[in-house]
């Protein structure tokens, strides 16, 4: 590999499922926002909003709306991750965002073609801002699976998310507890034609 600052972070990133029990800087948030908003966007519309929740009481109680949420939700596919968080989510301990003192939520426009991969570019944006200053960070997709809930989106809404925004992904954010391993990488992903 080349020797280059921004390839190492890109291969050193890891999803973090286990965070300290504390929160981030101020100017760390504010670097991760800044991250965000520099992304690319389909035109350069740049019409996402990113929702940055830091306090404890209403990230638990979301987790609850969550937990819920999950437990009124009836498969609509067999996407095992999400049949899976519906069974985890019957568990009292269980946590959406792995107890991450700071979660950051992307929405978009309605009926926007690149809603999704704008926020999905943003994200990676943060994640990789995070691993450069020393974060852990986890992509997670259960407000996106479950974003057509209504106790789940009064609660958006009342934190600022306009109703009618798609929610597109959410990122668990802080300091790593415990480091993730490095998973192997699949063959057979690339093609090269010359």
């Amino acid at each position: 590999m080349l020797d280059n600052e921004v390839l190492r972070c890109i291969q050193d990133r890891r999803s973090t499922r286990a965070f300290k029990d504390c929160q981030i800087e101020d100017a760390q948030l504010d670097e991760l926002l800044n991250a965000a908003v520099w992304a690319p966007s389909g035109g350069n519309n740049q019409t996402w909003l990113f929702t940055a929740i830091q306090n404890k009481e209403k990230l638990l109680h979301l987790n609850t709306l969550v937990r819920e949420g999950f437990q009124r939700w009836v498969p609509d596919n067999g996407y095992p991750s999400k049949l899976a968080a519906k069974e985890r989510s019957a568990n009292p301990d269980y946590n959406f965002c792995f107890h991450a003192p700071t979660l950051i939520i992307a929405s978009n426009r309605p009926q926007y073609a690149n809603a999704m991969a704008d926020c999905a570019l943003a994200m990676q944006n943060i994640f990789l801002a995070a691993q450069s200053i020393g974060l852990g960070s986890c992509y997670v997709n259960q407000l996106h699976w479950l974003e057509n809930d209504h106790h789940i989106r009064a609660y958006l809404f009342k934190m600022g998310i306009p109703t009618e925004h798609v929610i597109c992904a959410a990122a668990a954010i802080g300091y790593i507890a415990v480091a993730s391993t490095a998973p192997a990488r699949k063959d057979n992903t690339i093609q090269i034609i010359r």
